[in-house]
């Protein structure tokens, strides 16, 4: 049991390490605000000019970011948290940084005419390159460290490691190389995605909070769902859902609007666990709803090498169907309870709440309108932050003054460090995957033990997605698993893009998954209760999220453009019974509370509709109807039997 009077931020600082920052307090405090302003405008400028080769762009990036870490991360737990200047370890970490990454900078092009030969002092600054970003993500991502550190170990004890996983092994300065100066590392796609995609949506997110979006969709979510039975919850849920495609972490989204919607779940009448489950379950889901899936889709978009829309548009109908889901679940929740919405007077006016603060969504319908215009997501990432300044000056109350853009720059920079340290270690397991041939093996192994079987190659392929992605960022996530787990799919037969997306909502739903689960651990924290059985409650208010990529990779019919839009809209709408069905069975009430044979077949209608093929549909839909009249003729009979006693 964690203690209720925990902060939001105590809470996500014990449950993740990436929320462990120092505070600063004198003028130093102006010289690390000084140094994240410095680095937001430098990314932001660089995506608007791209004056930058890939290389510079991901060197000077990687610089600013283990600066930035070595300034705000401790080295200890016991460390201080409330300091004048860095430590003596922290400033030599930083001049490290500094050196190595500088001699990088200045000497990689000198490298590359010389035809990639290096030379000893190549090695040696290699090296203290690779040991410092080991440094940086030990203290910001310790477990995500450790899995680096277990595979950077595996290029040196190939040779005594038996069967299809050993190799011959390989010499430090071949892993230097590799590891560091090559473009499958530490510089490789995952810094890639991070100095371009990742930061500049992070910092957008920091503008749009600034700007006071959030409380707009707050407000907005009230005016929709608030008067409906249980109608917290489904604020909950739609305000989660809107403020974790943008922010990208369920964890922080859980501690940022949670604070709200848990306490006034309960104050509803749900019970505690169930409430931070909810929470949790809506949170998680943003990372993958459209149009900005927390970043993670503008990176599938480069693996697969196809524009965003395409991603976008592609998850529409799988997060519609998750978050249906949800909706239902608590909707049947409140039923059984017998709970109410909330009175007209803590509700505020749709009308109102638009007048006032509709222009602050001004910078959402400039991202898509870029987006579908054929911009790049850069240059729409740099207009739509322009936009919510400009937005935020159409009403006096919402002005964002310099100090304001100051604080979002700030914020938007130390908010980007924990992805974007995962994402530079992340480089270390990338290139190890390449440089022994692990992927390979890995894919052979997988479709040689299920004998080419998609379902028990998807299954384990679903495992490893959700143990790597256990205490790790949903983007950073992604990418591990995409590099190891999509090849296994696409090789028997999955669509690309079915491929990416199956192993993408599994590292996201990695945030509510037993053991770790950490969007459950701070959710239970919020709302005082047991985290292991809100974490059990989590999987069983998710588990459409947990059932669709198994759907969709075998019949691809569900994400729009791998079938034609025509063909997609009928399994959609199916599916989207299917999950009502699903949350039926799930929750015990359709029309009224359901006995167990009832919600068996409910179950079994879910599975069947949310299956895109026309048979399964009519099974389920003739079963559907049985229980639906079933329960219409136990109602009248319940109804008329009170009328009678009474």
């Amino acid at each position: 049991m964690v203690k209720v009077e925990e902060s939001p931020t105590e809470l996500m600082e014990k449950a993740d390490s990436e929320f462990r920052t120092k505070e600063y307090v004198g003028k130093f405090a102006k010289v690390v605000t000084g140094i994240a302003v410095i680095w937001s405008t430098f990314q932001i400028f660089s995506a608007g000019a791209g004056v930058f080769d890939a290389m510079t762009l991901r060197g000077w990036h990687l610089l600013f970011l283990l600066v930035m870490t070595f300034l705000l991360y401790p080295a200890t737990k016991k460390a201080k948290r409330k300091i004048g200047y860095p430590s003596l370890f922290d400033a030599i970490c930083i001049l490290l940084s500094i050196i190595s990454i500088g001699y990088l900078l200045f000497n990689y092009k000198a490298i590359v005419l010389r035809g990639g030969f290096l030379l000893t002092p190549d090695y040696i600054f290699g090296a203290i390159g690779i040991l410092i970003i080991f440094e940086a993500a030990r203290r910001v991502v310790g477990n995500l460290a450790i899995l680096a550190l277990i595979f950077l170990l595996y290029n040196f004890i190939g040779p005594w490691i038996p069967g299809i996983f050993g190799h011959s092994g390989f010499s430090i300065t071949r892993i230097v190389d590799y590891i560091f100066w090559g473009s499958e590392g530490v510089f490789g796609i995952a810094i890639g995605v991070s100095a371009t995609f990742v930061f500049l949506f992070i910092l957008f997110g920091a503008f749009l909070n600034r700007s006071g979006f959030s409380q707009f969709i707050n407000d907005l979510a009230l005016t929709i769902a608030g008067r409906s039975p249980g109608g917290p919850a489904k604020v909950a849920v739609i305000a989660s859902a809107l403020m974790g495609m943008i922010n990208g972490s369920a964890i922080a989204n859980v501690a940022t609007t949670g604070t709200l919607t848990i306490p006034l779940m309960k104050k509803n009448g749900y019970k505690a666990h169930f409430a931070a489950a909810v929470e949790a379950v809506a949170s998680t889901g943003g990372q993958f709803a459209p149009p900005i899936m927390g970043a993670a889709g503008f990176v599938m978009a480069e693996y697969l090498g196809v524009p965003y829309t395409t991603v976008m548009i592609a998850v529409i109908i799988p997060a519609i169907l998750y978050y249906l889901a949800l909706i239902m679940v608590v909707h049947f929740e409140a039923k059984q309870l017998g709970l109410k919405g909330l009175s007209r007077e803590n509700i505020p006016k749709a009308m109102e709440v638009i007048k006032k603060q509709g222009h602050l969504s001004l910078p959402l319908f400039v991202l898509l309108g870029l987006l579908f215009t054929g911009f790049t997501p850069l240059y729409a990432a740099v207009f739509s932050i322009i936009a919510c300044v400009v937005a935020s000056w159409f009403r006096k109350e919402t002005r964002m003054r310099l100090k304001d853009i100051i604080l979002a720059l700030e914020e938007g920079a130390k908010g980007a460090v924990g992805v974007a340290v995962a994402c530079a270690i992340i480089g270390v397991i990338i290139g190890t995957v390449s440089l022994t041939g692990l992927g390979l093996n890995f894919g052979y192994t997988v479709m040689n033990y299920t004998n080419d079987n998609i379902f028990f190659a998807a299954f384990l392929v679903m495992l490893m997605s959700i143990i790597l992605g256990m205490g790790v960022p949903g983007v950073a996530a992604y990418v591990i698993v995409a590099t190891v787990g999509t090849p296994v799919l696409i090789d028997l037969g999955v669509a690309p893009l079915a491929a990416h997306m199956f192993v993408l909502f599994y590292a996201c739903l990695s945030n509510i998954t037993p053991p770790v689960a950490l969007a459950s651990y701070v959710a239970a924290g919020i709302a005082g209760t047991n985290q292991h059985k809100v974490s059990m409650t989590a999987v069983k208010l998710g588990i459409t999220g947990f059932i669709l990529p198994f759907f969709f990779i075998f019949e691809p019919a569900l994400l729009i453009g791998e079938a034609s839009y025509a063909k997609s809209i009928m399994p959609g709408l199916t599916a989207a019974v299917g999950v009502v069905s699903l949350a039926a069975g799930l929750q015990g009430w359709l029309l009224m509370r359901a006995s167990m044979l009832q919600r068996v077949l409910l179950v079994i209608v879910g599975l069947l509709m949310i299956a895109p093929d026309f048979m399964t549909d009519y099974i389920g839909i003739a079963l559907f109807i049985v229980v639906f009249v079933w329960q219409s003729v136990m109602k009248k009979k319940t109804v008329s039997e009170i009328a009678v006693n009474q």
